[in-house]
């Protein structure tokens, strides 16, 4: 209906200029038939029979006829004229403008009108021609002439809305049905990677929806993936917590023993040994597993960072340069002043330092090359900063994408990419952020920020 509309409307501009040039190629017409009239009157001797005048007025359509020559006004043709003339219509000075505003004019006149026609004559038969005419027949010609035009357009506007149609069903109307079916289906099975829509739309618009619908499927298919995931690990892990704390503690038990033994070797393993084992039983207590429990808040206490590096270092069996032994691989360097003290969850922050050096140990030993492990802290007005660095190979591309995200960042064979994205949870938990700040052929480098102030919160504004 709106291509049908649309297409009058068109016709509408062509329509009326198309009347008013019928209407003077009528009227022109009329002339030629008139100047023939007259022809046949002036060949004629002693001029034709009222008789005959007569019939060459009808078949001209006119009641006389008027023709100028050498500046000589002639009557040539006449008969009565039923009423005044109405109007005079000069076709040699009508512009197109005049000629639709004519054209107007007659089509919606139902008088019954005479009107004179000026035009030239045609083969410089005069210098003009002039009729009297009645309108009447005239406006019976246009209006049929304007019928046909209508119903012409009309057909033509049916057709085109028929083939606009169907193109649009099947441009537009049907890929958008193809996406609503997708949806649909994916909206009952979103974890069946085969409802993802596959993009086929030939309109470039449809086809981009579908595209960044397919995206989205993806990804969402993979969130819920990764859900469950995590779902069955945490509840794997609530179990494997609930058995390892019996074993630990039984081993706490017997390391509490050797802390009382006589050889001064073992004597000063023993605390180490015992606090190894004292936060691996905290931490299958606390059942502190990403995926299935939340981290708890941070404790925070002020303690000497320098001294929680040498434990973290100790703790992944790593010493200074000069302690290692020359079939070393990873040697670990660390630039802490020893005043330097920090406020944070100790725990917290040790598995986040160990993580990160723990990453670069292995990346490191995966090449089969020396490699030195660099950390280094230092504190500004507002913040504390950590920063770890490596000698490594560098992150792969697609690491460094889904760097602190569960199961996608992991990088060594066999991982599960946990260890950074517990990192990245625990540092938020401190109010921080943990950021990579490179990773190329030279090796990476973390950054971790502590603030120095808590967040507070006006109450008025919570009001």
């Amino acid at each position: 209906m709106l291509t049908v509309i649309f297409v009058l409307l068109a016709d509408v501009l062509i329509f009326v200029p198309s009347l008013a040039r019928y209407r003077a190629d009528f009227l022109l017409e009329r002339l030629r038939q008139a100047q023939i009239a007259v022809l046949t009157q002036l060949a004629s001797d002693s001029g034709v029979s009222p008789e005959l005048e007569a019939e060459l007025l009808a078949n001209a359509g006119v009641y006389n006829v008027v023709l100028r020559r050498d500046d000589i006004r002639q009557l040539v043709l006449s008969s009565p004229v039923p009423e005044p003339v109405h109007a005079d219509y000069d076709l040699r000075l009508s512009g197109p403008w005049e000629l639709i505003r004519d054209a107007l004019s007659t089509l919606f006149d139902a008088e019954h009108r005479v009107v004179r026609v000026i035009g030239s004559p045609v083969q410089e038969g005069g210098q003009l021609i002039e009729i009297t005419m009645p309108q009447e027949p005239l406006r019976k010609a246009m209006l049929l002439y304007a019928w046909r035009l209508l119903l012409f357009s009309a057909l033509i506007s049916a057709v085109m809305a028929v083939l606009l149609f169907l193109a649009a069903q099947r441009l537009i109307v049907h890929p958008i049905r193809r996406v609503v079916l997708h949806m649909k289906a994916y909206a009952e099975a979103p974890e069946d990677a085969r409802t993802v829509i596959e993009p086929s739309a030939r309109v470039e618009e449809l086809r981009e929806a579908e595209e960044m619908l397919a995206t989205m499927q993806r990804q969402l298919t993979g969130a819920l993936k990764q859900r469950e995931r995590l779902a069955q690990l945490g509840g794997a892990v609530a179990k494997i917590s609930h058995d390892l704390r019996n074993i630990l503690t039984t081993a706490q038990l017997f390391a509490d023993r050797i802390e009382g033994s006589a050889d001064p070797v073992v004597a000063r393993s023993a605390p180490k040994l015992v606090n190894s084992i004292s936060r691996a039983v905290s931490l299958c207590e606390a059942t502190l597993t990403f995926g299935k429990a939340e981290e708890a808040p941070p404790q925070l206490t002020r303690f000497p960072l320098a001294v929680l590096v040498n434990e973290v270092i100790e703790g992944e069996g790593l010493s200074s340069g000069e302690e290692l032994p020359p079939a070393a691989l990873v040697t670990s360097l660390t630039d802490i002043a020893a005043n330097l003290s920090l406020r944070a969850d100790r725990e917290q922050l040790y598995r986040v330092i160990s993580n990160l050096i723990r990453n670069a140990r292995q990346a490191i030993e995966a090449t089969g090359q020396a490699g030195t492990i660099e950390i280094s802290a230092g504190e500004s007005d507002s913040e504390w900063w950590i920063r770890v660095g490596d000698t490594g190979p560098g992150l792969p591309p697609k690491a460094r994408e889904h760097l602190f995200a569960a199961f996608q960042g992991g990088v060594r064979k066999g991982g599960t990419g946990l260890g950074l994205a517990i990192s990245s949870e625990l540092v938020r938990g401190h109010g921080g952020r943990i950021e990579l700040l490179h990773s190329d052929s030279e090796g990476t480098e973390f950054m971790i920020h502590l603030p120095k102030i808590a967040l507070v919160i006006d109450p008025q504004q919570i009001e």
